[in-house]
């Protein structure tokens, strides 16, 4: 499957949709983890102490999910992104990707955690959610567009 709809000739992928998309993942992306970053630094700071880590985390949810339709309709507006399901997948499977890379080498270093152990350290039932949200997270980009 090409990644763009219109492909040059001999059926090559233009590289402008590839730019694209790797612009675009990489703005999605910049913005919900800025976001992430800085209401993940309340949650940890003020509300687990006072409520506990799964409601802190349920409580934070709502807000992400928030944030994350306004970033992709953002970047979708600010980047011209066309109506092909296929880009806009990619953008969410870019920032995706940028997203767990990010969680995998930063949050755990920061927190001297390996994989295995922050996996086995999430809350069964907010873990869920947030691995719902990385689902919500790459396909926002498509689920904003509008025709």
């Amino acid at each position: 499957m090409s990644l763009s709809a219109d492909a040059g000739p001999g059926g090559h992928e233009r590289p402008k949709h590839i730019s694209q998309v790797l612009k675009a993942g990489a703005l999605y992306f910049t913005l919900v983890f800025g976001a992430g970053f800085v209401l993940g630094s309340i949650r940890v700071l003020w509300l687990v102490p006072r409520t506990g880590e799964r409601t802190a985390e349920l409580m934070e949810t709502p807000i992400m999910l928030v944030v994350t339709i306004l970033a992709a309709r953002w970047v979708a507006a600010r980047q011209a992104l066309p109506h092909s399901p296929v880009l806009r997948l990619g953008v969410g499977c870019v920032a995706l990707g940028l997203l767990l890379l990010a969680e995998f080498t930063l949050v755990l270093g920061l927190r001297g955690l390996t994989i295995s152990e922050y996996l086995a350290s999430r809350d069964p039932v907010s873990g869920a959610v947030y691995v719902a949200m990385l689902g919500v997270f790459a396909l926002m980009p498509l689920l904003v567009a509008r025709r």
